[in-house]
C-alpha cells in the first residue's frame, strides 16, 4: 500500500511540475509511513515539505495542489492536509475488508515471495570443538536462525553455514589426551563434560613433558594428513557436534550436521591462496611473514596497517582462513549475499578480511558482505552473565533452569495440563521465553538477562504472545457459529485491520535489515491491538448481530494465523492451551 500511495504522489508531482523545476533527487527523500495514530489516517506523506522549496510555495499550498491533481483511487477514501503540510491518506474500509479476506485465504498471509531468488549464505552459531556451548553462543544461534527462517520464507535459497572452530594447534593436545583417556577408560567412554576434558588435557600438556612432545608431534601429523590423527580428530568433532545438535534440537533451531562448514574445510586452500596474493603483489614478505598492507586501515603511528596472512613459522591466521572461506562461498556456493552473525567486537576483523577480498577481486561488486553484529548478554549487575561463582553459564544449564522455572510457574497457576501435553507446554514456554528475550532486543545493543521479565505473561515477552494466541483459540472452542465475511463497523476494528495488513512489511523488514526485533515489536503491537479489540468489540455476546459476530470471528482467526506464522518465523512455538 505504501508503494501504491507513493505512485499516486509521483503522478501528482508530474502534473504540477510543468516546468521541470523539481530535482529528481528530492523525490527519493519523499517518505510515506504508516500513521501511529489512526485518527490521523492510515498513511502520511512528507511530500509537500520536500517539494516546497523547489516549487517556491508553502508546504500546505503544495499539499493542496498535490491533492487536487492526485488521480482518484478506489483504495483511498479521502486525503487530508495536517499540520505544517503532511498529507494523510485514509484507506477505503471496503478495500481493507477485501484485503483482509484475501490475506486470510493466502497461506503466506499476504507475504510475497521475492521477485529475484538470491543465494544467501548465513554464517551463525559457530561453536568450538571440544568445548561445550555456553550462553554467549545463544545470540548468534537464535538471531541467525530467525533471519534464516525469514529469508527462506521470502523465497531465497539460504545456505546455513555453521563455521565451527575445528582446526588449530590445540588439537594435537586434545588428540593426545583422547588417546590417553581411551587407553585408560576404553573407547566407549563418556565425553559429555568437555570443560573437564579440555582442562585435563591442558594440565597434562603443562605438566608432562613427554605428553607435550607427543601433542606437538600430533599437530604436525594432523596437518600432514596422518590417518590415525585424522580419525582421532574426527572423533572429537563428531562427539562435540552430536552434543551440540541436542542443544540445537532443544532450542528448536534449524541447524543440522549437514550445515557444518568448519575451519578445516578451507585448510587445503590456504597455501594456494597466499601464493596467489603474493604473485599479484597484494601480499608481501616482511621479516619472514607474509603481510597485506591496507592504506584505509592505520596503525598507531598512522601508517598502513599490516595484516599477517602467514606467520614466519609457516602457520596461518584466522584472517587467512576467513579469506579462503569467502572465496569458497563465492566460487563454490555462488553466494549473492553473505551474512555474518558475530559479536560487535569482530567488526574490524570482518572489514579487513573483506577489504583484502575486494582488493584481490575474489568478491564481485554485486555481492553483499554484511556483518550483523550483536552486543553482550549481561547480568543484572551490568557485567557479562555468569554463575554466582563467576564461571561461564553453560547453555544446557540455562535451558534446564528455564524449564524448571516454567514448571513451577504452571504449578503455582494451577494448570490442569498433564503428561506429554504439560511437558510440551513447559518446553514451548521456556524455550520461547529465552529466545524471545534475545530476539526482541535490538541486536546491536547489550541486554540484561532477567528471568522475571522474560517469563512474565505481560509485556513484550514470548509467554504474553503465546497466551494471546491460546486465548484466541479458546474463543473458537466456545463459538457456536463459524467466521464469515469481514465488515469494518468500528474504529477499533479498523485499527486491528490496519495492524494485520502491516504483517508483510514487518517480515520484509527483517529480511532486508536482519533485525528480528522488528518482527517482535510488530507481534507485540498486534497482540496489544487485539486485546483492545476484544475488550471493545464483543465477539460472542448474544446481543451481537450474527453478521458482525462472524466478521469479528474472522478477525480473531486472522490474528491467530499471523501470531502463529510470525512466532514461527522467530522459531517459537504456540499452543492452543496453556
Amino acid at each position: 500500500m505504501k508503494q501504491h500511495i507513493n505512485d499516486l504522489i509521483c503522478q501528482s508531482v508530474s502534473a504540477i511540475d510543468t516546468e521541470n523545476t523539481i530535482d529528481p533527487a528530492i523525490l527519493s527523500r519523499i517518505k510515506t509511513e504508516r500513521c501511529k495514530d489512526r485518527a490521523h489516517g492510515d498513511f502520511a506523506s512528507n511530500a509537500a515539505m520536500m517539494l516546497a522549496k523547489s516549487l517556491k510555495k508553502s508546504p500546505r499550498d503544495v499539499a493542496t495542489a498535490l491533492i487536487e491533481n492526485m488521480p482518484k483511487d478506489e483504495r483511498i477514501s479521502r486525503v487530508e492536509i495536517a499540520g505544517p503540510g503532511f498529507i494523510n491518506f485514509f484507506v477505503n474500509q471496503n478495500f481493507i475488508a477485501k484485503n483482509l479476506e484475501n490475506m486470510a485465504a493466502d497461506p503466506r498471509l499476504g507475504v510475497k515471495s521475492c521477485a529475484h531468488k538470491s543465494n544467501i549464505v548465513v554464517d551463525y552459531s559457530a561453536p568450538n570443538v571440544a568445548k561445550e556451548m555456553a550462553v554467549h553462543h545463544i545470540r548468534s544461534t537464535v538471531i541467525g536462525d530467525a533471519c534464516v527462517r525469514v529469508l527462506e520464507f521470502l523465497g531465497n535459497n539460504v545456505i546455513r553455514a555453521n563455521h565451527i572452530g575445528d582446526w588449530g594447534t590445540q588439537f594435537g593436545m586434545l588428540i593426545a589426551y583422547l588417546e590417553k583417556a581411551e587407553n585408560e577408560q576404553g573407547s566407549g567412554m563418556d565425553l559429555s563434560d568437555f570443560e573437564a576434558f579440555y582442562r585435563m588435557a591442558k594440565k597434562c600438556y603443562d605438566e608432562d613433558a613427554v605428553f607435550a612432545e607427543k601433542a606437538r608431534n600430533y599437530v604436525v601429523k594432523l596437518q600432514g594428513g596422518d590417518p590415525y590423527c585424522r580419525a582421532m580428530w574426527k572423533k572429537l568433532v563428531n562427539m562435540t557436534m552430536e552434543q551440540n545438535q541436542k542443544l540445537y534440537d532443544r532450542l528448536d533451531v534449524t541447524l543440522t550436521d549437514k550445515d557444518i562448514m568448519g575451519e578445516s574445510l578451507y585448510n587445503d586452500m590456504l597455501p594456494v591462496l597466499v601464493q596467489d596474493l603474493i604473485d599479484r603483489g597484494i601480499a608481501v614478505e616482511d621479516n619472514g611473514a607474509i603481510v597485506v598492507y591496507l592504506p584505509q586501515f592505520k596503525n598507531q603511528e598512522g601508517n598502513p596497517l599490516g595484516n599477517i596472512i602467514r606467520k614466519r613459522d609457516g602457520g596461518y591466521l584466522y584472517t587467512t582462513t576467513d579469506i579462503a572461506c569467502i572465496k569458497y562461498r563465492i566460487d563454490t556456493l555462488h553466494a549473492d549475499r553473505i551474512l555474518y552473525f558475530t559479536d560487535s567486537r569482530q567488526q574490524q576483523h570482518h572489514e579487513i578480511t573483506w577489504a583484502i577480498c575486494r582488493k584481490a577481486g575474489y568478491v564481485p561488486e554485486n555481492v553483499k558482505l554484511e556483518h550483523c553484529p550483536f552486543g553482550m548478554m549481561l547480568g543484572k549487575d551490568g557485567k557479562p552473565f555468569k554463575t554466582r561463582s563467576g564461571d561461564t553459564v553453560k547453555l544446557r544449564d540455562l535451558l534446564n533452569e528455564a524449564e524448571n522455572r516454567v514448571a513451577k510457574m504452571l504449578e503455582d497457576r494451577g494448570s490442569p495440563l498433564q503428561g506429554e501435553e504439560r511437558e510440551q507446554v513447559i518446553h514451548n514456554i521456556a524455550i520461547g521465553a529465552v529466545k524471545y528475550a534475545d530476539l526482541s532486543k535490538n541486536r546491536n545493543t547489550d541486554y540484561i538477562f532477567d528471568w522475571d521479565l522474560m517469563l512474565a505473561f505481560e509485556g513484550n515477552t514470548a509467554p504474553y504472545l503465546q497466551y494471546a494466541y491460546s486465548r484466541i483459540c479458546s474463543i473458537f472452542r466456545k463459538a457456536k457459529v463459524q467466521s464469515g465475511n469481514i465488515i469494518i463497523t468500528d474504529g477499533v476494528e479498523e485499527e486491528l485491520a490496519g495492524k494485520l495488513l502491516a504483517f508483510p512489511e514487518a517480515v520484509e523488514s527483517v529480511g532486508a535489515k536482519s533485525m528480528p526485533n522488528l518482527l517482535c515489536n510488530y507481534l507485540y503491537e498486534l497482540s496489544n491491538q487485539f486485546m483492545r479489540f476484544y475488550e471493545h468489540c464483543p465477539v460472542l455476546k448474544d446481543e451481537v448481530p450474527e453478521e458482525v459476530k462472524r466478521s469479528r470471528l474472522a478477525l480473531c482467526d486472522l490474528t491467530a494465523k499471523v501470531l502463529k506464522q510470525g512466532l514461527g518465523l522467530l522459531g517459537i512455538n504456540v499452543m492452543e492451551q496453556m
